[in-house]
């Protein structure tokens, strides 16, 4: 199977998506963590604040990074 390259004015794009989503899940999961501790409702929690993170850390990224 042969996969096509991602032109090169994609890869700022790209990495900016996947640095956001990694950075938000492990911010959301320690924040929740100091404020409410491990509970049975901690990955609920981690989640919901996971999903409200996601879209303010990737659209910051794209107006922070370099150029």
């Amino acid at each position: 199977m042969k996969f096509k390259k991602l032109h090169r004015k994609h890869i700022p794009l790209l990495n900016s998506f996947f640095m956001s989503i990694l950075m938000a899940f492990v911010m959301s999961g320690i924040v929740t963590w100091l404020n409410r501790g491990i509970t049975l409702e901690f990955i609920t929690h981690w989640l919901n604040a996971y999903a409200r993170a996601w879209p303010i850390a990737f659209f910051t990224i794209l107006l922070i990074r370099p150029a």
